[in-house]
């Protein structure tokens, strides 16, 4: 509503208003909420007469114009930020003067709120919830008010606006802090609450009690923000106080309030630099790209000039003149279809140098369109929007065999809210179009700066159609942003749209589109295979500081090039230049929107041969790829669908100085891995007899030491003894929610060191990770497990019998193609671990159930 208000110094200023209601006779801080039925009322004003504040607290009496019975209110009128639908706005006011009084309401002037009462805090709540809105208070549509915070994670709350939808993530004390002080401002029990900023620093929010009983919150002050918290989170994660500050390689992310001038100005500033610094940083790797494509360029000339084939020590090179010339008669076969169909000719199938045998396929316009490619080898894909619980809307592409599933029409195939795994289902499994038992569902995520379409540009060869040919259900899923940025608040322009890292894609983005499959499939779990950075948002996501519940919704994880820890590429001249800088620098020179979109312009601007020759030479270039796996034929076709829109914060945590290029791990400290290397180096020289005695040793102590009194000196010393002697798996990453993985180690990968991983799990550190496949294949580079031309049989074909393996449904599902002698796997059982000399690799099932224990 719209509220004239006349101050003491003879101003009138306009307010835009919304009374918020409650049930009782104190201070209302929820918007959104029904009203009793009310009739005539009574009002009594309290109006602060300083012209930049304006509080107006009303009590409410009512009557029988609305309803029967009476019933009382008192709530809190606001010039900094209350509002909510229209529905439950009052009728207008109209112009109020200290002192007025018409029929309807009674006017007069009361004592100011007391410090410590719930009208205080309501006072403040107003100011928290302006600073978390989605509008400046002044916007005509009152859309967007920030009303309560939900914590997704312990680290991880979404902003709930008053109608209905969810801003990104905000720092985790900033919404503690929306919530306490909106429970604090429905208080009844006459408890004063004072809201402090602590005077040293802290981290963490402390709750005291004065001299006179009131109770004190002390929050951390924000230049504190960079220590770090130990404290856990238990109990309900929408109440509870998180941790006050982020684990060292999730610092938090930047606070971009409401739209303002200054704010305005301030982003179009970074896009300005960001612009030209970040075109001129882009320029700088193009020409070093092509520079290092001269010798190279040049030795493929002499050899052609010497009368010798270049590409004859290709490891797969009949192969691929094999499949080149295949591809040429498909289409020339088509082509010869198309013009009997045109002319009517009576014998379409004229022979021409024996193309018979082969199927009629249209040439390749090199097109960034998945459904093209699967509609090239006899498939489909529809397209799902899912909504992410901050509010993102990201693509679910559906890959189907038109023969045995219906799409589903565009109305079906929109978001359906934020919540996940709510336990509704479309469908119940075996309900599928030809009356055959259902396909087992699978969930395939893509790497850094790809879309999902990696999966698909293989033809036949594609991981996604080799999945759903051999007899799986295949959904392809897409981190926020993508090809189309979309939110439903949120703009392109607004920095909140970009305000994210990893931990958001793994907290947010994959349980929505594991949600939505689950929801599509009627299945309980589904398997998930991811690649490059899809393994990173994984094994975040399964953390148990993050959403390990996850887990108990996936038969099996499997990692292909797993980047948990940095290979050797991180400390090249350009990555180090990105460690070096400050990240105001940093921001300075990419800026606080997209990671350098003019990427995107030239994707749409450039020939197709062009841009994918282009975009080999300069990936290659960046992060030490070859085309010697790969069908160099499909290589253009390889770069329609990366890069993508990602935010500059993401780049800045896998590049910048603060996280994953400085510790060179995804969830352990750069201290916590060089101490994990020397224990390893210590405990190798002790037999197992000795090794078994000291950990026994250790947990004795252990549980000495807890059962002392909080705070004896020697029951700490103890402890810390204890902690040093502990087995491996205390600083476990997992707890027993982690579903079983599976990983396949590229061994001439530079950029990611797989084998690390691997021997994280041999030694023991994660206790309840079940690892029911391994292998290394030493002649592989980073997206060779994708790409290359015997993936099909070093990759594929393991992946197709570890996800029938692991299927927890194997009754309800069809038997996929090359699984029928796949026995199931029983996770209760402790197998010996199988090493296998093949193809260069190593193959290995191991499984193991020890306790977990954390220090």
């Amino acid at each position: 509503m719209t509220l004239m208000a006349q101050h003491s110094d003879g101003a009138t200023r306009r307010m835009y208003l919304t009374c918020l209601f409650t049930s009782s006779t104190t201070i209302l801080s929820l918007s959104g909420l029904n009203p009793r039925p009310t009739s005539s009322f009574s009002l009594s004003l309290l109006i602060n007469a300083a012209p930049s504040e304006f509080c107006v607290f009303i009590s409410l009496s009512t009557q029988h114009l609305f309803g029967a019975g009476p019933c009382q209110y008192t709530f809190l009128l606001s010039s900094r930020n209350f509002w909510t639908s229209e529905q439950h706005q009052p009728a207008v006011l109209g112009r109020i003067s200290k002192r007025t009084s018409t029929t309807a309401m009674s006017v007069g002037v009361n004592k100011l709120p007391c410090e410590g009462s719930p009208e205080e805090a309501a006072v403040e709540f107003t100011h928290q919830s302006e600073k978390l809105s989605y509008q400046p208070p002044d916007s005509p549509d009152n859309r967007g008010v920030a009303v309560e915070a939900i914590f997704v994670a312990p680290q991880d709350p979404v902003i709930v606006t008053s109608d209905g939808n969810r801003l990104p993530a905000v720092p985790a004390i900033e919404a503690y802090k929306l919530n306490v002080l909106r429970d604090e401002a429905e208080r009844h029990d006459g408890v004063k609450v004072h809201v402090r900023e602590a005077s040293r620093p802290r981290d963490t929010v402390k709750e005291t009690e004065d001299s006179e009983g009131d109770r004190v919150l002390s929050f951390p002050r924000e230049e504190d923000g960079k220590k770090r918290n130990t404290d856990s989170t238990d109990g309900n994660l929408k109440r509870s106080m998180p941790p006050s500050h982020t684990h060292p390689l999730f610092p938090p992310l930047p606070l971009y309030g409401p739209s303002s001038r200054w704010r305005d100005i301030h982003c179009l500033l970074f896009r300005f630099t960001s612009f030209f610094l970040s075109l001129a940083f882009l320029g700088v790797i193009v020409l070093g790209a092509l520079f290092t494509s001269i010798g190279p360029t040049f030795q493929w000339i002499w050899k052609r000039l010497d009368n010798q084939d270049p590409d004859a020590d290709r490891p797969f090179y009949k192969e691929e003149i094999r499949r080149k010339h295949l591809r040429e008669r498909q289409v020339r076969r088509w082509r010869r279809r198309r013009s009997a169909s045109h002319f009517d000719h009576e014998d379409s199938e004229v022979n021409d140098e024996g193309d018979s045998d082969v199927k009629a396929v249209g040439p390749d316009p090199i097109v960034c369109d998945v459904g093209f490619y699967a509609r090239r080898v006899g498939l489909d894909v529809e397209t799902h929007l899912v909504e992410t619980e901050d509010g993102f809307i990201i693509e679910l592409w559906h890959v189907y065999d038109p023969e045995e599933y219906t799409p589903l029409p565009e109305e079906a195939r929109r978001h359906k809210g934020p919540d996940v795994f709510t336990g509704k289902a479309r469908r119940e499994p075996g309900q599928t179009k030809n009356e055959k038992k259902p396909k087992f569902p699978v969930l395939l995520m893509h790497g850094l700066l790809q879309s999902s379409g990696a999966y698909c540009v293989n033809d036949e060869d594609s991981l996604a159609f080799f999945l759903c040919k051999s007899g799986y259900d295949v959904w392809l899923g897409n981190n926020r942003c993508g090809f189309k940025p979309r939110h439903v608040l949120l703009e392109y322009s607004d920095p909140r749209m970009w305000c994210w890292n990893i931990r958001q894609m793994g907290v947010f983005d994959l349980p929505a589109l594991t949600s939505r499959v689950l929801y599509e499939t009627g299945f309980e779990k589904v398997g998930l295979i991811a690649h490059s950075q899809g393994t990173t948002q994984t094994f975040v996501a399964l953390a148990k500081e993050q959403r390990p519940d996850l887990g108990e919704k996936l038969t099996v994880f499997c990692a292909l090039a797993p980047a948990a820890y940095a290979g050797p590429l991180i400390g090249k001249m350009y990555f180090k230049f990105m460690r070096v800088i400050t990240p105001a620098m940093f921001r300075m020179l990419f800026g606080i929107h997209a990671f350098i979109p003019f990427m995107m312009t030239m994707h749409s601007l450039l020939n197709p041969r062009v841009y994918g020759w282009l975009g080999y030479k300069v990936f290659s270039f960046l992060f030490n790829w070859t085309d010697r796996r790969w069908d160099r034929d499909l290589k253009n076709r390889m770069f329609q669908f990366a890069p993508v829109y990602v935010s500059a914060e993401s780049m800045r945590w896998w590049l910048g100085r603060e996280c994953f290029a400085k510790h060179k791990c995804i969830l352990a400290t750069k201290e916590e891995s060089r101490a994990e290397e020397k224990e390893d180096r210590e405990l190798d020289k002790l037999d197992k007899e000795e090794r078994s005695r000291n950990e026994k040793k250790a947990d004795k102590i252990l549980k000495a030491a807890e059962r002392d009194m909080e705070g004896n000196k020697e029951s700490e010393k103890s402890k810390q003894a204890a902690r040093r002697m502990r087995p491996k798996g205390s600083r476990a990453w997992y707890n027993h929610q982690a579903p079983p993985f599976a990983l396949w180690v590229c061994g001439n990968d530079a950029l990611v060191d797989g084998t690390k991983l691997l021997r994280r799990f041999d030694r023991g550190r994660e206790p309840h990770v079940k690892v029911v496949h391994k292998k290394v294949i030493e002649e592989y580079e980073h997206l060779d497990v994708i790409w290359a031309m015997d993936a099909v049989d070093q990759v594929f074909k393991e992946i197709r019998e570890v996800l029938w393996k692991t299927c927890n449904a194997r009754d309800l599902c069809r038997v996929p193609e090359g699984c029928a002698d796949v026995p199931a796997w029983d996770p209760a059982g402790n197998e010996d671990i199988k090493k296998e000399e093949e193809d260069g690799g190593m193959e290995s099932d191991s499984s193991s159930g020890d306790e977990d224990e954390s220090s």
